[in-house]
């Protein structure tokens, strides 16, 4: 079959060949990952497609692979660590990848038609079968998320000015930071069970942990340097690269534009800093404040 092939297509085939590998030991790794059986099945046959696939392909181009060990087990790192979702949907862009590929060998090649299909078949069970609880909270996470990166950043931004301390500047936002975070895991609590919604106490977890964490990110700065002037500049800089990772985390997850996303949580955040540090200003302009 392959002296069929032109030598463009061999090399398309190879590079398809070579994925379908590192599908079936990434999927057949996830699926062992899984505690919910029915996930567990499911990415065991989806492993089991994918290995038919490599083996197809490898009759058209008469060679044996070696799987990619360095991807399969980042693929498994993110699984463990981001979870499922994300992982699984990374594996979902080379899905698409691959049914582009097909695609203009789909006339030429007797029997790719069929992989396009299951490849097809592969996205809408990824997407019916995921249920993770780190989703279902995402809108917990980005509550305390948001909240801490616009209250801190302008916070810390105003108290630049009006303090020229970082050690008071550090202690105020950790005070300041603490006692927000419980205020917005108690008020997501109640707003929960006003909505009469399940797992409030959960929820109200999630948004406190969130806004904790960030707290923590933004003020480091303030104790790591001594100048205001050098710490400030990093908490903002820290602030964009939350929001990058958080937003890139989601859009792939939620299947949602992250460039509107990060663009509309940066310029608020940034835009809320920079209207605080001119009340810092005016403060110690007007009010006399010189600690």
């Amino acid at each position: 079959m392959d002296s069929e092939l032109s030598e463009e297509q061999r090399k398309g085939l190879l590079v398809e060949q070579q994925n379908e590998l590192n599908s079936h030991q990434i999927y057949k790794r996830l699926s062992r990952l899984m505690d919910e059986e029915g996930n567990r099945e499911v990415l065991a046959r989806i492993s089991g497609d994918e290995q038919r696939h490599y083996r197809f392909l490898g009759d058209l181009t008469g060679e044996e692979l070696e799987p990619n060990e360095a991807k399969i087990s980042w693929y498994v790192f993110l699984a463990r660590v981001l979870g499922l979702t994300f992982a699984v949907k990374l594996m979902e862009s080379g899905e698409e990848e691959a049914q582009e590929a097909y695609g203009g060998l789909a006339e030429s090649v007797p029997g790719v038609e069929e992989l396009i299909e299951d490849e097809e078949e592969h996205e809408h069970r990824l997407i019916a079968m995921i249920d993770e609880e780190r989703l279902e909270y995402v809108g917990s996470i980005v509550l305390g998320l948001n909240d801490a990166l616009v209250e801190l950043t302008g916070t810390l931004a105003g108290l630049s000015f009006a303090f020229q301390n970082n050690s008071l500047i550090a202690l105020s936002g950790l005070i300041t930071g603490a006692a927000a975070s419980m205020s917005m895991g108690a008020s997501e609590y109640l707003s929960i069970r006003a909505e009469g919604g399940e797992n409030a106490l959960k929820a109200s977890l999630y948004t406190g942990a969130a806004y904790v964490l960030t707290v923590l990110f933004l003020v480091a700065p303030f104790f790591a340097f001594e100048s205001y002037t050098v710490s400030l500049p990093v908490t903002l800089l820290l602030a964009v690269l939350i929001i990058m990772v958080f937003n890139y985390y989601v859009s792939v997850a939620k299947d949602l534009c992250f460039r509107r996303q990060f663009a509309e949580m940066a310029g608020i955040s940034l835009g809320v800093s920079a209207l605080s540090f001119m009340v810092g200003i005016l403060v110690k302009t007007f009010l006399g404040v010189d600690l």
